[in-house]
């Protein structure tokens, strides 16, 4: 089997040298580094997927509508943790590609007690006052009493999450994409086995939905944890991280952790302004009814789907480039980061035409009756299509944040979506557009911030900004 996977791959390698999208050297380690995380990202994405299509089986319109909008939040929790690892990717791939493992170690340590700090008061925020944020959509009766159902129970999950996607990108960091990939898609599998069976043998709607992602994501903490400290797995080719977490000091280092911040939070606000897009888009989406806010929160659930490629190829990038910059390659990053954007465009536009093709059987997996299909099948379409500049922006995104540089995609991303896609939206509430500026909307809220940063990337800034972070600016 091992043999005949090694020669699919020399193929495709071939073949995409021959059309000038990536040169077969590149591709190997891009695609072993890749590959487990698209697996990953897609059992992630799944797991609300499937909660979607669920809750609208079991509970209906009511259930779907209150969901998206408690999901909304959830993805805010998604999106810091997203930020803050991003740094610790950064600068874990960095010292480890100057091998500086101790160091990188250290900036492990580090962003667990950010991600601890940063987690308690989102918890007790989903704890007290679920019902005042689930009002804040301007939802029905039933709608918000479903979704503040399930961001109450969901809460605890938010600790649990943060630091998964520390000890992910930690792994990534390091080139290890395999061992996270078993643990993220072995707690998605039974995550929709416990959904499942809460929400359909025990009769819970979407409280069962709600359990079944906090105990999956609770599990999945202790498995990545044993690891993340150095024990050995000894099962399934899983490898204990080499710059482990230690009990022994020191646990704070002020200029590493000045470091951490310095990146993470301008990354941060481009991923939450990324998150806080979904707010105002739901609450437009809320005027014109649950059926609306469904079909919109199908088209953007299948894109998050296709969008399980930038796990893999984002994070690949965010990791070659790293290494690379850690070990004064320059010119090596920057072929690395170009191939991998090239790659990128090419894989979401195949995707896209793929899903546009299939767009009504996909969206009859969420929804029922002809009115309610039709629209949620447009909106499925329109945003594969739209996925196209999330593959552009996120392999941009991802080789700029491998050189440590996350203030201008934070603008980028800023620009995108308060700039273009909101505004798109609202001329639905006052223009004849109605609906069709949604689509519009999802539409700009991708396309925008690609173009951007891919102008960013081949300007070339991020190679100076890199220089700031290396192991040789220790000594400098």
């Amino acid at each position: 089997m091992a043999g005949r996977q090694s020669a699919v791959l020399e193929s495709v390698a071939g073949a995409l040298e021959r059309l000038g999208i990536i040169d077969a050297e590149r591709f190997r380690p891009t695609a072993e580094l890749a590959w487990p995380r698209i697996v990953t990202g897609f059992a992630i994405m799944s797991k609300q997927t499937a909660d979607l299509a669920m809750v609208g089986i079991a509970v209906g319109t009511a259930g779907t509508a209150g969901l998206a909008f408690a999901l909304a939040f959830w993805e805010l929790v998604v999106m810091v943790g997203l930020g803050l690892a991003g740094g610790t990717v950064s600068l874990v791939s960095q010292n480890y590609g100057g091998e500086e493992a101790e160091r990188a170690s250290l900036v492990v340590t580090q962003s667990v007690l950010l991600a601890v700090a940063i987690a308690l008061p989102i918890v007790a925020a989903f704890w007290l006052f679920a019902d005042v944020l689930i009002g804040l959509f301007g939802a029905g009766p039933a709608s918000l009493a479903h979704g503040a159902t399930y961001l109450t129970l969901v809460a605890p999950a938010v600790l649990f999450e943060l630091l998964n996607l520390i000890a992910s990108r930690t792994y990534t960091g390091v080139g290890d994409t395999f061992t996270e990939m078993v643990v993220r898609a072995g707690g998605a599998v039974l995550n929709v086995v416990l959904s499942g069976v809460l929400i359909f043998g025990f009769e819970m709607g979407v409280a069962g939905a709600a359990i079944g992602t906090t105990l999956s994501t609770g599990f999945v903490t202790v498995v990545l944890a044993w690891g993340m400290v150095g024990r050995s797995y000894g099962v399934f080719g899983m490898q204990p991280s080499p710059v482990p977490i230690t009990r022994s000091g020191p646990w704070l280092e002020p200029r590493l952790l000045r470091q951490i911040v310095e990146i993470s939070t301008p990354e941060i606000g481009r991923r939450l302004a990324q998150g806080i897009a979904v707010f105002p888009l739901l609450w437009i989406a809320a005027s014109f009814g649950p059926v609306v806010v469904t079909a919109l929160e199908v088209g953007r659930r299948v894109r998050s789907l296709i969008n399980s490629v930038n796990w893999g190829l984002s994070l690949a990038a965010s990791s070659l480039v790293g290494q690379q910059l850690g070990a004064n390659d320059e010119d090596e990053a920057g072929a690395y980061g170009a191939a991998i954007i090239r790659l990128s465009a090419v894989c979401y536009t195949g995707l896209a035409v793929l899903v546009v093709v299939f767009a009504e059987p996909i969206a009859s997996l969420f929804v029922s009756g002809a009115d309610e299909l039709a629209l949620a099948a447009t909106f499925v379409a329109v945003g594969a299509v739209s996925s196209i500049g999330f593959g552009v922006d996120g392999a941009a995104t991802g080789a700029l944040l491998g050189a440590g540089d996350t203030r201008l995609p934070f603008l980028a991303s800023l620009i995108g979506r308060y700039g273009f896609a909101l505004p798109a939206a609202a001329l639905g509430l006052v223009t004849p557009l109605g609906v069709a500026a949604l689509y519009l909307a999802l539409l700009l809220e991708t396309a925008v911030p690609g173009g951007i940063n891919y102008w960013l990337f081949h300007r070339g800034r991020w190679k100076a900004v890199s220089r700031r972070y290396r192991p040789s600016s220790e000594t400098g």
